[in-house]
């Protein structure tokens, strides 16, 4: 049973991790140059970056349910890869609930960001939120590619 929870443990993460990169350096850029307008490639993306987001804290809490059920200690949450997935959810509850909603409404009020004049207060924090929203992703994957070297880690001081 050990060997399961160890194996979703390691899907879960790296599902999440794949994914996140998947839509990073695929799907995003590929909006932007294969769709007609920024507008269509940003609500496409944003679409996709909720499903993403969504699956992240499902993979999240699933590997935390597994590395409980396997070590059956509370102890093993705060061993370093745990923190880490913790912090990944933090970051992404943040993303999608505290920026994603406001990116949306500034798109809504706006009308088009890409009819938008480039001096619009409105196009200005839409820009400084999409930073925040890409520093956000920039940080799961940090602690996600962490929580992935530490797991490994552990699996080889375990033998």
């Amino acid at each position: 049973m050990s060997s399961i929870l160890r194996t979703l443990e390691f899907l879960t993460l790296g599902l999440w991790l794949g994914s996140d990169v998947f839509l990073s350096f695929v799907v995003a850029p590929g909006a932007f140059r294969v769709l007609g307008s920024r507008d269509a490639a940003g609500t496409m993306v944003g679409f996709a970056l909720g499903r993403m987001h969504l699956l992240g804290v499902i993979c999240g809490i699933v590997f935390l349910l597994a590395r409980l059920a396997r070590t059956r200690t509370f102890a093993s949450f705060v061993a370093p890869v745990a923190l880490c997935v913790v912090l990944m959810i933090a970051l992404t509850v943040a993303s999608q609930v505290g920026v994603s909603p406001r990116m949306a409404m500034l798109r809504v009020q706006m009308g088009s960001i890409q009819a938008t004049a480039q001096d619009s207060p409105l196009l200005a924090k839409f820009g400084r939120l999409h930073r925040i929203s890409v520093s956000l992703e920039s940080g799961v994957l940090l602690a996600g590619f962490a929580a992935l070297f530490l797991l490994v880690r552990e699996v080889g001081v375990g033998r």
